[in-house]
């Protein structure tokens, strides 16, 4: 099968726009049109009077609404009155911030990231935006790389539905999306920010390039990485760029490069200078120099001297007019500061906002029932620096996010215990650094005095997100310390991780019963919480993401290539480690929650269809006493093939939401593209022969039935 063209129909808008993007780049002067492909911040180095001189079509990093309105009004003062393209990290919403993405994905729910999406777009148009940087659509696999938290994590599968879904909803709500970062950025050495990316071309066309292939559509932009892959910068890389996103896929929107990438082109060496530069990232279809300033000071220059040809430039400039045109910018008002704070923090917004915690937080232990809190509890002792902490709570990247505007998990815990009539005691314990021990006896007298203890501890927002890799995966400072003083009092501890990513769980999971992973839960994050913790919402959610043992399992994924010696337990010369085991502690999909889901009944069969060729179902019931929501995940495993295939690859999955002793019987139809690879150039392969099938709760589900694919 040929490689998939990506294509959409022009909106009428756009293709009404044809001729006025003629007549304006008719009028336009040279200068004027290199003003298109410019991006500048609030300390634009261009000088205050850029905007009425048509010197920058595009802002970065403006989220109020007056600033933005005053940008726009000179825009339309200028010689030709082209608007502003406005842009901003919207990674999980504007004012009213939802869990951040990662956290997101563990719903295994797409609907929700792109009403989620939707709802941040509605809440951040009103205030003069109309592009967004978001979503992230990287591949994560490394929890030391801190970028991890901006996407869907490690499972190919989940990153194009998260991916897709979360365009679809910026675009529904009246703002450009970004897809980033074009692409194998979530691949760095190491897990190192902005170090190099080696792949193969095998690995980038079945990892990497798939959540793009799969969000392209109206109104959407693509960022180029500012890693190198391959040995070539990705910013330009005239094959990647030009050859694989314009030619194969007939992309023809804006590419925009990430912040200061052209710069640094000269950086990484393989432009000579600045000039040298701005002709490669040219050549390679970059449009819009984001903050680099490389375009602004020495296009013009290039055009010239006929090192640039001008149709390119041209091309570049219509790109850039269509997408405005699309928006339809040259039509709306400038946006009303006032308006803006009227949209925002709605009871809309903060009631999803909420759902979404619920719907993210992951039960990762729970021994002895501890969760949902009894009602025989009657003092609480809520202890450790994120309790109360509403900017950590935030989590990174957070727009226009307020920490007033949060509800902390103390908070939350607080309202609902006063309808149970339940004593809250707090002492922090320390900061967030926790450095030091001199809270600790008063956190520890608060837990003797209480029937139980809920700890909430992680690492500072800062430690996470963009330019936040570690090398340690600990919880930062003597916050295990507090933790272990905490459990030597004999009161039963409830431990809530506020993070970004998996940190090193080894010593907790041995002296805690109960871990509750509630991510960076965001503006609602303790209201959300303390539904679960109460048992007012039972937890669904599952890991996005496998949990190591050790960061000296980094990076892992659960669909590892099949091996010649794979792991047996005390063998040696097997795939393993001689110091740790080399499982997850916690596997991709694992989630608990106050009920249990038995598996029964798995059966496959081929089914002779245009677009199905098995049929696997399982039956799903409700073995417990509670009501709850299990996320089924169905799992395939390509026996024989002419490519080193993974030993299993999670392919669809659904939830499904059982009273007590419910049964259900949960349908699945396996398509024939979803058996296929695509080779090193791109090609779907979708080879003949016998597949596996397992459908249960997690990654380690059986593959107890299988099926042979004819020719």
């Amino acid at each position: 099968m040929p490689l998939l063209l990506i294509s959409w129909a022009v909106p009428a808008s756009a293709q009404n726009a044809i001729k006025p993007i003629d007549d304006l780049l008719d009028r336009m002067t040279l200068e004027e049109k290199i003003g298109q492909l410019v991006m500048t911040g609030i300390d634009s180095p261009l000088g205050p009077d850029a905007i009425e001189t048509g010197r920058t079509g595009s802002l970065i990093s403006f989220n109020d609404a007056a600033a933005i309105a005053e940008a726009q009004a000179k825009a339309r003062n200028s010689r030709l009155g082209i608007p502003l393209l406005v842009g901003l990290d919207l990674l999980h919403g504007f004012r009213t911030l939802f869990p951040v993405p990662l956290a997101e994905a563990a719903s295994f729910d797409p609907a929700l990231a792109a009403r989620n999406a939707e709802l941040a777009a509605r809440e951040a148009v009103p205030a003069g935006l109309n592009w967004t940087f978001a979503p992230m659509v990287d591949v994560g696999r490394d929890p030391r790389w801190g970028r991890i938290v901006e996407g869907a994590g490690e499972d190919v599968r989940l990153a194009m539905d998260f991916a897709a879904a979360r365009a679809r909803g910026f675009r529904a709500g009246g703002i450009a999306p970004t897809l980033k970062h074009f692409a194998g950025y979530g691949a760095v050495a190491g897990g190192r920010d902005y170090d190099a990316v080696s792949v193969s071309d095998y690995e980038l066309q079945n990892l990497h390039l798939p959540p793009f292939r799969a969000s392209l559509g109206p109104m959407t932009t693509v960022m180029s990485a500012l890693t190198v892959t391959n040995g070539i910068p990705a910013s330009s890389d005239v094959g990647l760029l030009r050859g694989l996103l314009r030619d194969q896929w007939k992309f023809n929107g804006v590419i925009v490069s990430d912040w200061g990438a052209i710069d640094g082109l000269v950086k990484q060496g393989t432009a000579q200078d600045a000039q040298d530069a701005v002709r490669q990232a040219m050549a390679a279809g970059v449009d819009i120099d984001m903050a680099s300033g490389f375009y602004a000071a020495h296009l013009a220059g290039e055009v010239k001297a006929g090192r640039i040809a001008m149709s390119n430039l041209d091309a570049a400039v219509r790109r850039v007019l269509a997408l405005k045109f699309e928006l339809g910018l040259f039509d709306k008002p400038i946006a009303d500061p006032d308006a803006a704070e009227k949209a925002a923090l709605t009871p809309e917004l903060r009631t999803a906002a909420r759902e979404t915690v619920r719907k993210s937080a992951v039960l990762l232990k729970n021994e002895n029932q501890i969760l949902p809190l009894k009602p025989d509890i009657k003092k609480i002792a809520v202890v450790g620096p994120f309790a109360d902490n509403a900017f950590e709570q935030l989590g990174p990247h957070e727009a226009r996010g307020r920490p007033e505007d949060a509800v902390t998990l103390l908070k939350g815990i607080t309202e609902r215990a006063k309808g149970n009539g339940i004593e809250i005691l707090h002492a922090p314990g320390c900061d967030v650094t926790c450095y030091e021990d001199k809270g600790f006896r008063q956190a520890i007298e608060a837990a003797k005095s209480s029937d139980l203890v809920i700890a909430v501890l992680g690492e500072k927002r800062e430690f996470s997100g963009e330019g936040a890799s570690r090398a340690f995966l600990d919880f930062w400072g003597r916050q295990e310390d507090l933790l272990e003083a905490l459990a030597a009092t004999g009161k039963p501890v409830v431990l809530v991780i506020v993070a970004g990513r998996p940190l090193d769980l080894r010593r907790a999971s041995e002296i805690v019963p109960s871990i509750l992973m509630a991510w960076y839960p965001g503006t609602e994050g303790g209201n959300g919480i303390a539904d679960i913790l109460f048992g007012d919402e039972a937890p669904s959610a599952k890991l996005p993401i496998s949990w190591p043992r050790s960061v000296g399992q980094s990076p892992f994924s659960y669909d590892t290539p099949a091996s010649g010696r794979p792991y047996v337990p005390d063998a040696r010369y097997v795939l393993r480690l001689i110091d740790e085991n080399p499982t997850p502690l916690y596997p991709f999909g694992h989630g608990l929650t106050y009920t249990k889901f038995a598996y029964s009944d798995l059966r496959v069969a081929p089914v002779q269809s245009m677009n199905s060729v098995a049929q696997a179902s399982i039956t799903l019931k409700n073995a417990g006493s509670r009501p709850g929501t299990e996320i089924v995940q169905l799992y395939v495993r390509d026996v024989v093939a002419s490519r080193v295939r993974p030993v299993r690859e999670l392919k669809q999955y659904r939830r499904v939401s059982l009273a007590p002793g419910q049964s259900e019987t949960v349908t699945f139809l396996v398509t024939r593209d979803e058996l296929g690879f695509r080779d090193e150039r791109g090609e779907l392969i979708v080879e003949p022969g016998d597949f596996k099938i397992g459908i249960g709760a997690d990654s380690t589900t059986e593959l107890a039935a299988g099926f042979t694919l004819e020719k």
